[in-house]
């Protein structure tokens, strides 16, 4: 049986792989070049043989590409160019299109230096060039798909706050960080007033529509990235407002308060006022108190019922409990 010449059918090869081939000499001059190549960069074979490398494309030049190139001429040694760190090193287009739009196609790399038989001087590297394009593309779907289940895991379906469970996970992480920089820490508890009238004379279209109202209007007010507003179930509200004393926190709660009071929105069972209020339970976590989360939720809750026990539509801020003192000398 007869078989073909080996060079031919390693040309006919190099020419139907789909993947880029470059062979580049030890003074980075190219020797091989293939109809990938050509495709892509529209840099035809004959234009390209023979040129440096880094005359052909200049943006190459001080990057990882030319690093790794010269480390295979230099010492035989192999690199595999991340994608994610070097999208897109190389000029290359998936179509005429792309190139219009100077769309490059993201590439995975590899430099590989080249062995030749004893008796042959010279040192060559192969690079090796892929189209990750599709991948990447896919990759940042699902991180785009995971994110939107986050979001949808930790907000509010209604007002598209916090939920209970993002609450729960930064009171601890915040109660945990208090602790450790001695620092500390204040929650606000809020509930409207009078909700469940309201919800039976206006409707749960309506009752939906004031607590989307109270939300917005109690976020706008929160400034700093680290404070949080959280639903904490139906109509309550939790705002969590790390490095906040006591002070700070009561003026937080008062301009939360009036906010409220700010946007009228009418509530014929509402009490003397006749629109939507709001009460509010404040407490903070000092130095040396027990870092319990369970502890500081427990005394803002206790001071939002003092609250609407007083008659709603007021704040009440929780007495702090001092460190319990040292036996007496």
């Amino acid at each position: 049986m007869q078989h073909p010449s080996r060079l031919p059918l390693l040309e006919s090869v190099l020419e139907a792989v789909s993947a880029g081939i470059i062979v580049v000499d030890a003074a980075h001059r190219i020797v091989l070049w293939n109809k990938w190549m050509s495709r892509h960069t529209g840099c035809a074979a004959h234009k390209a043989l023979g040129m440096d490398l880094f005359e052909l494309m200049p943006e190459l030049r001080g990057g990882r590409v030319e690093a790794a190139i010269r480390q295979s001429l230099a010492n035989h040694f192999s690199s595999l160019l991340s994608p994610t760190l070097n999208r897109a090193p190389f000029p290359l287009y998936s179509n005429p299109a792309a190139i219009g739009r100077g769309e490059r196609m993201q590439q995975a790399i590899a430099v590989t230096p080249l062995a030749f038989p004893a008796g042959q001087a010279g040192s060559h590297c192969l690079i090796q060039l892929s189209d990750v394009s599709m991948a990447a593309s896919r990759e940042k779907l699902l991180r785009e798909q995971t994110e939107m289940l986050r979001l949808q895991t930790f907000s509010d379906g209604l007002t598209g706050i916090a939920n209970r469970r993002a609450f729960d996970a930064a009171i601890d992480r915040e109660v945990r960080r208090a602790k450790r920089n001695s620092g500390m820490l204040s929650l606000l508890m809020i509930d409207i007033d009078h909700f469940k009238p309201y919800n039976d004379h206006y409707g749960h279209q309506q009752g939906d529509g004031c607590l989307i109202q109270v939300s917005a209007a109690l976020q706008a007010l929160l400034q700093r990235s680290m404070d949080m507003l959280a639903r904490y179930g139906g109509e309550e509200f939790a705002v969590i407002l790390p490095d906040n004393d006591p002070h700070q926190a009561l003026r937080m709660a008062e301009a939360l308060h009036a906010r409220v009071l700010q946007l009228a929105l009418p509530h014929a069972y509402g009490g003397p006022e006749k629109q939507v209020t709001v009460s509010i339970g404040v407490a903070t976590l000092l130095p040396g108190q027990p870092a319990v989360p369970a502890a500081l939720i427990g005394a803002a809750d206790a001071a939002l019922y003092a609250a609407k026990r007083a008659g709603r539509n007021r704040i009440v801020a929780a007495q702090p409990e001092q460190p319990a003192a040292g036996p007496a000398p």
